[in-house]
């Protein structure tokens, strides 16, 4: 480590006139601090400057969730270890920043004199020569000591890091152990590689297991004679439908963005969660051509409505995305104003899908008192509450097993209950009140609302976790003012539904 006279001597050296010695140091550090040089930056320094607010952390953390989740774990099985050896453990982002920080209380009281702290860059560019930020700019473990260092802030400090990626070989952050100089470890950066493996390994197991959900969910989709393909969440495809197979050479592990150039590009995107992280997606596909793709066949001979189509060009957009989301099993979200026929729309997308021979249960959320909206969604098992049916009651979305489920006016549901709604969509089970079993649902799930659900989000009022998970493919519905030469078929339609001789 750099400690003695003669290293500070070189140091003090470079950053006066410029000279180094590059045979006497460490080539990576001697090409550090060249770019330090370079990039005028401040030897002096002594705290970290570049520090992120509390709201733009937490977006910045965000952004590197599944990556904390995996790596936490590894570094709290080794506390014991970090804490006796007078050690801090931190977790950066590719960007720099700092998003985690633990380990000995001494330390990271010291750690705070010189704002090494959650939130601050810690790159070559912000505080020059150090572990994370050269590891970063290298992309190799490295460990750097006392005057090694570019800036004075870190002189007192020994650390080693290295970075962490994933399957793809994509930088997804590094992990540092720093120290006082004073208790500097010769095992430090052995420790260091040796969690990042645990990590990486971790990451890649993480990766396999979603990818086996992923195909799981979608095998009927996969068997089909659609041209379907399953990405995982970095847009890479793991399966794919025969017809992609047959067509597509070397499709397994491609990019989405590859398939353009096979003449295919996304119609239809079916996002997959997991533990509220999207996982991946399941995504049909049409031909890279500017045709409409319904100009060749017409709409009444091709679907069944249950209500009034009439010759619109407005509401046979309507029935041509009815047609297109109808074979899938993407949630949808149809809007419009009261009494456009919300419940048609979804009916028509039940009666032309997969599971048109399954239940179509309808509920109007705006209509069940907000007490028994939990009894009449989720059902009940026998003796759960004085006045409960003996035999207990099969809800809603029991009921709609096999089949599809339409929950209109989903905008009066209250937060309690937005909840378990969140928990069927993650988990596709629900559990009858009064009992802890689990009873798994197979259900296709269609929701409406004549609110504006965006405001809702917006105003707190409706959980935006739960708006995304409904909203996959918005709907709109055009009233009957958008739809004026429509309105002679509903006038024949209703004078022969009432036998009216007009």
């Amino acid at each position: 480590m750099l400690a003695s006279p003669f290293y500070l001597h070189t140091w003090k050296k470079f950053v006066d006139e410029g000279v180094l010695d590059s045979n006497r140091i460490n080539e990576r550090i001697s090409e550090s601090w060249h770019r330090c040089k370079q990039a005028n930056v401040n030897p002096h320094m002594n705290k970290g400057q570049k520090i992120l607010s509390s709201n733009i952390f937490q977006d910045q953390k965000k952004k590197s969730e599944i990556f904390l989740d995996i790596a936490i774990p590894q570094i709290q099985n080794m506390r014991k270890t970090i804490d006796e050896l007078q050690m801090m453990a931190l977790l950066i982002d590719p960007d720099g920043y700092v998003l985690s920080l633990s380990g000995n209380q001494q330390t990271l009281k010291r750690a705070k004199h010189i704002n090494f702290i959650e939130g601050v860059k810690w790159t070559e560019a912000a505080v020059g020569t150090n572990a994370i930020g050269t590891a970063l700019e290298i992309e190799e473990a490295i460990m750097i000591s006392g005057t090694e260092h570019y800036s004075v802030a870190s002189h007192s400090w020994s650390c080693a890091a290295s970075p962490i990626h994933n399957d793809d070989g994509k930088l997804i952050g590094v992990l540092d152990f720093s120290c006082p100089i004073e208790f500097s470890h010769p095992y430090m950066l052995g420790m260091v590689t040796s969690i990042v493996h645990a990590i990486e390994r971790e990451c890649s197991i993480r990766v396999h297991q979603n990818e086996l959900h992923l195909i799981h969910r979608f095998l009927d989709v996969i068997d089909s004679d659609e041209q379907v393909v399953i990405c995982n969440h970095r847009d890479v495809i793991v399966s794919a439908s025969k017809r992609v197979r047959e067509r597509v050479c070397n499709w397994s592990r491609m990019k989405l963005e590859d398939l353009m150039h096979n003449g295919l590009k996304p119609k239809l995107e079916v996002p997959v969660y997991s533990n509220d992280r999207m996982i991946g997606k399941c995504i049909y596909l049409k031909e890279n051509k500017q045709e409409n793709l319904f100009s060749t066949y017409p709409f009444i001979n091709v679907i069944t409505f249950p209500g009034v189509i009439g010759t619109s060009s407005v509401f046979q957009h309507t029935l041509e995305e009815i047609k297109l989301v109808s074979p899938t099993d993407a949630s949808v979200y149809v809007c419009g104003e009261t009494g456009v026929g919300k419940e048609y729309v979804a009916r028509a997308i039940h009666e032309n899908s997969p599971r048109k021979n399954g239940p179509f249960i309808a509920v109007n959320c705006g209509s069940l008192p907000k007490e028994l909206m939990e009894s009449e969604l989720f059902g009940y098992a026998e003796g759960a509450f004085t006045g409960a049916r003996r035999q207990g009651y099969k809800g809603k979305f029991e009921q709609a097993d096999g089949g599809t489920i339409f929950l209109d006016e989903i905008g009066e549901v209250p937060p309690e209950m937005q909840v378990a709604l969140l928990r069927v969509l993650q988990e596709r089970t629900v559990t009858p009140i009064g009992s802890s079993k689990e009873v798994p649902v197979n259900i296709r799930i269609i929701t409406a609302t004549h609110k504006d659900l965006l405001r809702l989000v917006e105003e707190g009022k409706f959980r935006q976790d739960l708006y995304y998970r409904l909203h996959v493919y918005p709907l709109y519905v055009p009233s009957l003012i958008e739809r004026k030469e429509d309105i002679p078929y509903f006038i024949q339609h209703f004078c022969e539904r009432k036998d009216w001789n007009v």
